[in-house]
C-alpha cells in the first residue's frame, strides 16, 4: 500500500539545512523503528518549506499501530521531539500532527 503526507518547515533557510542534515544521517534506532511498523520504503521530498512523503507499506500496516509503537519508544520520542524544532503544522490539521495523509485525485493506470 502507498501512502503520500504532507508537512511544513519553519521557512529559514539555515534551519531548512540542519533538518536535510540531520535526514542524510538517520539515527539506526529510527530506521529500525520504520521498518518494524511494516513500512518497507520511504522517501521524502521538499519544495521549500513545504515536505512531501511517500511511504509503501505491507498489507498489514497500520497507523494506529505505528503511533502506538512510537509513543512507546524513547528514541522516538526523542527524534520527534528534536525535528519539532524545524517542523510547522499544515493549516487545518488537529493540535500536535504532524504529517497529514493526502487524498490522490489522480492516477494514470487506475480509476478512483
Amino acid at each position: 500500500m502507498r501512502y503520500c503526507l504532507a508537512l511544513d518547515l519553519n521557512n529559514d533557510p539555515m534551519l531548512i539545512a540542519e533538518y536535510e542534515q540531520w535526514h542524510r544521517d538517520v539515527w539506526p534506532e529510527i530506521r529500525s523503528s520504520i521498518r518494524d511498523a511494516g513500512i518497507t520504503d520511504m522517501e521524502i521530498y521538499r519544495l521549500e518549506d513545504r515536505l512531501f512523503m511517500i511511504m509503501e507499506t505491507s498489507a498489514d500496516f497500520s497507523g494506529e499501530r505505528k503511533a502506538a509503537m512510537d509513543a512507546a519508544n524513547p528514541v522516538v520520542q526523542k527524534w520527534e521531539e528534536l525535528m519539532w524544532k524545524y517542523q510547522s503544522p499544515i493549516p487545518g490539521g488537529q493540535p500536535g500532527e504532524k504529517w497529514r495523509l493526502m487524498k490522490r485525485i489522480f492516477s494514470l493506470n487506475q480509476s478512483i
